[in-house]
């Protein structure tokens, strides 16, 4: 894999210089003190149009072909040549008159009815389009390295709007280990608060299934000797050795994010985290796959109050959306993950009158193509294991190369229109947008906007002005909005 920073440096130097620019940036974010919010007059925050966020991310490059966007299908044959592949999933019918979705996704069809689908998502290459890079980019806004840790979309609404419900953690995110798999560290500088502290963090929830484990105590602890532990864990975090290399809002931030923990092992609320308590039925409607079993934990959790709730498909270098090989029955797969837990989560929120006020995404860090890396131009480093120019295999059989000029993403409830399609994709290769192109930073300013938070909302920290939208430039799509 190639530099984020050097594309032509060998792999020891790209991995050591990427991980030593962030980890900078990690103990700067520790040892600065408290941001401070701008609160200029020329800010005004818009009115809400929904009170909780749920980030449905396909990890590792949803090829837009392959799912919201088909294009002209060629069904496999063996010698069939590359560059006539621009979807190897034919097209089917959605509840929206003149909208098509790929098939393998016939739950999600019937939901298309409730949101809005842009076709017309564009990413910058930054230098080689690699996932690390990209997902930073995508989740909080801002491109790796930066002198600051940049928190995440969600610690950003923790933050700005505070706790739905004091119990209940603001940024809650489900399905991502961050051990055990390939460039965790790498996942680890975006899964951040980043310069906010760690009371703002993501409460990380890598099995849904077990996430009841994680709001009560261990084993057979009694509540007694339980309380005596965090007692006694409160005390050699304050009197830690290390505490002259952080600032008093840092350390205090962790005190604070230990207090919201113990509140809540001690709440009625931690119920909410147990998918079990759920009829046998509706978990069955779920058990596709870790992520089915996570949207089944977000629902429950935004119905107890959740701010914002990221269910991941997971990212594994060369797994799951990572299309590098055996293309098309790999998608054939995650279609089959994805596809009823999605529609079921919109169905399961518009039946509780939670939809209006909840906004859901459905997004990937940026889509794929069979032939092109990147977009017409692009002199990025190509990402793909089978360079052929004749399929004669069907491991062949595939979107292989990471795209950026052109993917698809999905908003339901949350204020947006119904049964809306907003831009466009050419019909030939190169598939990229041709009517009114989205960038990241105007993504994240319709997201904020939803919220009710200002795009040119900002905090000093270090004495330089950090924005939610980069450099608070970000304009909101209001085209999207009913």
């Amino acid at each position: 894999m190639n530099s984020p920073f050097d594309p032509d440096a060998p792999e020891p130097i790209v991995r050591r210089d990427f991980l030593k620019k962030l980890s900078a940036a990690g103990t700067a974010a520790w040892m600065s003190g408290e941001p401070q919010i701008v609160r200029g007059s020329e800010i005004r925050h818009p009115e809400a149009k929904a009170d909780s966020c749920i980030l449905l991310w396909l990890a590792g490059g949803m090829a837009a072909p392959e799912t919201f966007d088909p294009k002209r299908y060629a069904p496999f044959e063996k010698g069939m040549a590359v560059d006539s592949v621009l979807s190897t999933f034919d097209s089917i019918n959605t509840s929206v008159d003149g909208l098509k979705i790929c098939e393998g996704m016939e739950n999600i069809a019937q939901i298309m009815d409730r949101g809005t689908l842009i076709r017309s998502a564009v990413q910058p290459d930054l230098g080689s389009i690699l996932h690390s890079r990209h997902q930073y980019h995508w989740h909080t806004g801002y491109v790796p390295p930066q002198t600051v840790a940049a928190p995440h979309l969600g610690s950003w609404m923790a933050r700005v709007l505070g706790p739905k419900n004091p119990v209940i953690p603001a940024f809650i995110n489900i399905g991502q280990r961050l051990e055990g798999v390939g460039e965790k560290e790498e996942l680890k500088a975006f899964t951040t608060a980043g310069f906010f502290g760690s009371e703002y963090g993501p409460m990380n929830l890598p099995f849904p299934e077990e996430a009841a484990k994680s709001v009560r105590p261990p084993g057979s602890m009694t509540s007694e000797r339980f309380t005596n532990r965090d007692k006694l864990y409160r005390k050699l975090v304050d009197q830690s050795p290390h505490r002259d290399y952080a600032s008093d809002h840092q350390q205090e931030s962790l005190l604070r994010s230990m207090d919201n923990a113990y509140r809540l092992l001690n709440s009625d609320e931690r119920k909410a985290f147990d998918i079990t308590e759920e009829p046998k039925e509706v978990q069955e409607k779920y058990d596709t796959s870790r992520f089915g079993r996570g949207c089944l934990l977000a629902r429950r959790l935004v119905e107890n109050g959740a701010r914002f709730v990221e269910v991941t498909t997971e990212y594994v270098p060369f797994l799951h959306w990572d299309t590098h090989a055996e293309g098309h029955s790999t998608v054939a797969r995650m279609h089959s993950e994805i596809d009823r837990p999605i529609s079921q989560l919109i169905l399961d929120l518009e039946e509780r009158g939670l939809l209006d006020r909840t906004l859901v995404i459905v997004a990937s860090e940026f889509s794929r193509d069979a032939i092109m890396e990147g977009k017409p131009g692009s002199e990025a480093n190509d990402q793909a294991t089978h360079k052929v120019d004749t399929i004669t295999e069907a491991k062949h059989y595939g979107l292989h190369r990471h795209f950026t000029g052109g993917t698809s993403v999905a908003m339901f409830g949350g204020g947006v229109k119904k049964g809306n399609i907003y831009g466009k994709t050419a019909d030939e290769r190169p598939l990229v947008a041709v009517e009114n192109p989205v960038t990241v930073t105007d993504l994240h300013a319709t997201i904020m906007t939803a919220m009710g938070v200002s795009p040119k909302t900002e905090f000093v920290v270090e004495g330089r002005p950090f924005y939610v939208t980069e450099d608070g430039k970000g304009k909101p799509v209001m085209d999207i909005f009913a």
